[in-house]
C-alpha cells in the first residue's frame, strides 16, 4: 500500500475518531421552550446588567446626555452621582433610571453645577 494513501487514511480515522469522542461527552438535554426555569433566568437582572441598562439610557437621552453622571448598583439600587447642567436634568435623569428593568429604588446624589453672574 501506498505509504502516502496510508498516511491520509490514518488521518481521516484519527479525526473522525476525535469528532465522534467529542460528541460523546456532550449531554444532550431536551427542555421546553416555556418552561419555568427559562422564564425565571429570563427575569433575572444583575446589577452589572442594571448599570449598563441605566448608562445606555442615559447617554440616549437628548435632556441628560449622561455623560458626567456615574452610576453604581448594588442590589437593585441604582446611585447617581456627578455634575449635570441644570435642575431639570438632575430631575430627568432620576426619572430614566426609575423606569430601567430592575432598578428597585434610584438614590440621585446629582448636584447641579452653579452658574456664575
Amino acid at each position: 500500500m501506498n505509504p502516502f494513501l496510508l498516511q491520509r487514511l490514518l488521518f481521516i480515522v484519527l479525526m473522525l475518531n476525535l469528532a465522534f469522542a467529542a460528541f460523546e461527552r456532550v449531554p444532550i438535554v431536551a427542555m421546553p421552550v416555556n418552561s419555568e426555569a427559562t422564564q425565571k433566568k429570563n427575569q433575572l437582572v444583575t446589577d452589572d446588567i442594571i448599570t449598563d441598562d441605566v448608562r445606555l439610557k442615559l447617554s440616549g437621552d437628548p435632556d441628560v446626555k449622561g455623560g458626567a453622571i456615574q452610576v453604581d448598583t448594588k442590589q437593585g439600587v441604582v446611585t447617581l452621582s456627578g455634575l449635570v447642567e441644570t435642575a431639570k436634568q438632575k430631575a430627568k435623569a432620576g426619572r430614566v433610571t426609575k423606569k430601567v428593568k430592575g432598578v428597585k429604588k434610584v438614590v440621585n446624589y446629582l448636584m447641579v453645577k452653579q452658574t456664575r453672574s
